[in-house]
This record gives structure tokens, sequence and C-alpha cells, in this order.
């Protein structure tokens, strides 16, 4: 049991708490969710570990005395979404609702959750070591555009006041951290510890560092802005990437290289840890929306290479996949019999995106040395192996496991693995699409062109639309061999940069869209750490350095998105 709360505490006995973690969510012991990965992986190695979730912030801050303090430091993470994302719409309207909170009820965390319950445990124990972690720290660890105050804004480590940040997947940052606490190490020798973040003051002396324009030289120049994007961008989908340095106010930010991407086995062991699955009795059975979603989902792998511009998924989770065994997948989707409520349907049999799994370059000794941003665009990389053969045996083990009668696949697929402008890419490629259309789609198969007009799409890093053309060609050719009627729905971005009000009219009445129910599109909203954000803020794609159009204008940002719902209904 992870306690949450003083009597927790007492009933287990312990005299005394290693690690205490606050965060922005409700506390749901399932490998979805971020604190319990590190809560059960710490407890593994035979810590004391418990968890504040949702602390009141603004009483007398009884949330933050009520379990004292660790013996080793306090954790802080904002919860699985950025804060200020999971507070407000893309025209920036406060949301009514929280997915991560008992009964989706809004205003259990504040702004800036991290920065916020840093500052107040700081404040409350000022000797006691605060590490950041999670999305909203991860995202935040260099000077980045916060589309909410529309500015630029220095590290979180400045912000927080936080001792250390661990940024993306953190099992193994976090472990060799808490050992170094525990064990007393020299300050110095930790602040080489991989995939964490400091900032000190004075001048910064790291040998063969990459060292960035600093922020106040960003704040003054959005060129350089722009160019530190490029280099923060292209290290962070490198497999040996250098310690970068970035001076601020007096100080410098250092963010040391990741740890490698994760082998089978360790992936493994994240996931062979007891976790319920079930969100912590103290909720009394209340609905938590977010758990809803993916209480009987298996997840397959971590990264993505896709290198799309506005997400952030390779920023955190890294473009290498990491895969875990087809024996620990299996021995998951086993014990789901054992959750309540189990009725044989898997929702969801993927990762971030789902048609990754066990896909690596056919030379590894080729990806350990390049610095190409997405194995995908603008072309596919003719190292990559995209053969679909394992996933198929995987899906296939996974049906035949007793008690399965479905699984489904929720997650997003990239169509631009198995289709190109020709046709398949391989003899793996049709009995896929075949299987997952058929077996695997509960009534919509959903996939993401993202935008019709080509020179958008290139300004995402997205594939051409003419392949969402092939798609659908072969989609449709699917079902009228079967006999069957699954639908196909398109997701679409508005106002992204490179984005007019003449391109959604285009897209709006393309007429490979035809016959299509077309509700899904999103206003595009500047994330920190993407080069869609960079773009939006600065007027400059990183990537080359070249003016880009951004709309900025609320009302016709607000045009561009009642385009596409003016067609929606066109048959």
């Amino acid at each position: 049991m992870i306690p949450t709360s003083a009597r927790e505490v007492e009933k287990l006995g312990w005299d005394y708490i290693d690690v205490i973690i606050f965060s922005g969510d409700a506390f749901v012991d399932h490998p979805s969710f971020g604190t319990a990965v590190i809560a059960r992986w710490l407890q593994r190695w035979g810590y004391r570990v418990a968890v504040v979730p949702q602390p009141n912030w603004r009483d007398d801050l009884r949330d933050f005395r009520k379990l004292g303090a660790p013996r080793l430091y306090f954790g802080v993470n904002g919860g699985a979404m950025d804060s200020m994302v999971n507070h407000y719409t893309a025209s920036k309207r406060l949301r009514h609702d929280d997915a991560y909170t008992p009964d989706g009820k809004a205003g259990a965390r504040p702004d800036y959750a991290v920065t916020v319950y840093t500052r107040i445990l700081k404040q409350l124990y000022p000797d006691i070591p605060v590490i950041i972690g999670g999305i909203e720290a991860s995202l935040r660890r260099l000077t980045h555009y916060d589309y909410w105050q529309e500015r630029l804004m220095p590290s979180i480590l400045v912000t927080s006041g936080a001792d250390y940040l661990c940024y993306g997947m953190g099992e193994r940052p976090m472990l060799e951290l808490t050992k170094a606490i525990e064990s007393g190490r020299n300050p110095r020798q930790m602040q080489s510890i991989l995939q964490i973040g400091i900032y000190a003051k004075g001048t910064p002396k790291v040998k063969n560092a990459l060292t960035l324009h600093s922020f106040e030289e960003c704040v003054a120049d959005k060129r350089a802005f722009a160019e530190n994007f490029h280099l923060i961008e292209t290290h962070a989908n490198m497999m040996h990437p250098d310690t970068i340095i970035e001076q601020c106010q007096g100080g410098y930010v250092r963010i040391n290289p990741p740890y490698p991407p994760a082998t089978t086995e360790e992936m493994d062991s994240f996931w062979d840890l007891p976790f319920t699955k079930l969100p912590h009795p103290r909720y009394n059975g209340k609905r938590i929306p977010a758990y809803d979603m993916i209480r009987f989902s298996i997840n397959t792998h971590r990264g993505c290479f896709g290198g799309c511009n506005f997400c952030t998924i390779a920023a955190h989770q890294g473009k290498f996949i990491q895969s875990r065994s087809e024996a620990s997948i299996l021995k998951e989707v086993q014990a789901l019999n054992n959750i309540p409520g189990f009725a044989g349907n898997i929702s969801d049999v993927g990762a971030p995106t789902a048609n990754m799994y066990g896909m690596h370059g056919k030379d590894e000794s080729i990806c350990d040395k390049c610095k190409r941003r997405s194995c995908l665009f603008p072309t596919p990389c003719p190292n990559l192996n995209r053969s679909h053969a394992r996933l198929l045996k995987l899906y296939h083990r996974i049906d035949s496991v007793k008690g399965i009668r479905h699984s489904y696949i929720g997650s997003g697929i990239r169509y631009d693995l198995f289709l190109n402008e020709n046709g398949y890419v391989d003899d793996t490629s049709r009995p896929y699409l075949k299987e997952l259309i058929l077996d695997h789609t509960s009534g919509r198969l959903k996939v993401a062109p993202e935008h019709t007009e080509d020179h958008v799409l290139q300004k995402m890093a997205k594939p051409s639309f003419k392949l969402f053309e092939r798609l659908r060609t072969e989609f449709d050719k699917v079902n009228r061999e079967a006999g069957t009627h699954v639908g196909l729905v398109p997701y679409f971005i508005s106002s992204h940069p490179g984005c007019t009000l003449k391109d959604m009219e285009r897209l709006a009445s393309n007429p490979a869209l035809k016959g299509i129910w077309m509700d899904q599109v999103q206003d595009f909203t500047p994330t920190p750490m993407t080069t869609s954000s960079v773009m939006f803020y600065s007027g400059i794609d990183p990537r080359d350095m070249t003016p880009v159009f951004t709309e900025h204008d609320p009302d016709k940002k607000k045009a561009q998105k009642s385009f596409f719902f003016a067609g929606k209904k066109r048959k």
C-alpha cells in the first residue's frame, strides 16, 4: 500500500517516511500514472514512500504539514498534464472539469502547480531537498514560451526554487538521486547524475557542454530563442547528447544527458510492480474520468520517432522505442481478469503511437550516430524496419488469453508506417491494416492527418495528405470486401503556424473527405518545448530559421475552426 494520510502511515507502523510525493492529480495506483510508477519503483528498492494528492494550497497549508518532513526529500509533480493545459482551452478559457480529479471537478490544483507546491515546501521545510518531475517540469526545464502569459519564462528550476529536476521517464534517475541523497554524496558528484537538471549561481565550469544563448538573450531576441530550441531538440533526439548549459539571472541551468533507452528487461521491471490498478481507497468509489479511460488498457512501449512539431512525446519519452517483452505484456493481460468490472474487453493495446511496438533501425549502429528528429519525416528513413509482423503476433497471443473477448487499439497509429503513395510498404502491411479495422477497432478508426494542405503539413512535420487519400482507398476496400461498416474519423488542427483562413476553407471543402462525419478539430495550443510553439511565438521556423505566418488574432483563430465545422455534414 502507498499511504496518503497520517492515519494510513500509522497503520503501516512506520516511524519515518523516506520520500513524500506531492501531485496535482488524484492518486491512482496504475502504471499509466507517473506518481504511482515512481512510488512503486522506489518502494521496490526498500524506500518508504507516501503520496499527498492534490494538496490544498489555499488554506493554512495543513496538507503540506500533515506527514511532516521526509527522511530524504520531497518529490513534486503537476500531474499527468501540464497544469496550464489542464486548466485552459486553446482560447484561454477556464475549463469546467478536470479528468484527473474525483468526479471530474475543476479547481483541485493551482496554475503552475509544480512551482506553487515547491515554493510552499521550501517555505515550510527550507532544509529538505525538493525534486521536481513529471510532464510540467520536464517540458519547462529550459527557457520556454508560456502561451498563457504570452512571454518567455526561464527554467522551472529558477521559478520554483527546486533543488533538482528529473526530466523524462524517471525510474532510473530518481532511484540514483534517492541513493545519492541517502548516502550523503558530495553535491558536486550529484550534479553529474544522468537525466537531471540543476540551477546554480556563478559561472558554469562544465567540459564539452553545449552552451546556449542565455535566458536574457532569448528575451531580447526571438531569433536567439529559435536557435536555442533547434539545438535543444536536435540533442533531445540523439542517442548520445551533450550536457546543456543555459545561463540565467546570474547563474546557470545545467541539464545532463538522459539515460540510454531502457532495455526490454528494464522495461519489464518497471511494470512488474505490485500495482493495484485502482484509485486509492480514499476516494470511496468516486469516478475519476482519466482512470476510466485507461482502466482496462495495456501499455506496450515508450517513445515515438514520428517527430510531429506540435507534439511533446519525444521531448519527454524520447525518440527511441523501448518495448516490453511479449511475456510481460501477456502477464498483465492475464491479470486484467482479476480487476473488478473487467468483462473481457481491453480498451487499448498501445502507447504514444500504437504500431511502433518493437520497431528500430535495421542497423542500430546507424541509429547510434543519427541526428534526425524524425524517422518518418520528410521521408521514412531507409534504415527503419517497418515490419508489423511482431505486433501482429502479439495481437494474436493477446486474443488467445483466456477471458479476453476483444482487444482494441485506442491509441493513435501512424499509417505512414504501413503505407506509401504507391501502396503497402511490405507484406505485413495489408494484414496489419485489415486486422486493425476488422478485429481491433470499436466502430470507428481514428487517424490524424492533421491537415489537407501540404505546406501546412510541412510546418507540422506530417506526411502529405495524399497518403491519407491512399489510406481511405485501402480502408474502403477492406470494408467492402468484408461487408463491414467500420467508420474512419480524421483529426485536424486549425490555426497551426503556417495555416491561414484560406487553408482551412480548402480543408473543409476537400473532396477526399466527402462522406466523412467531420467533428474532430483542435485549435492549436502552443505548449512548452515544441517546434510549433517556437514558431508561434517567434514567427521563425527553428529548423531552417525562415519566417512563418502565425495567426494570433482570437477572432481569426475562431474563424479558422468554424470553416471546418461548416463542411462537416457534407455528403
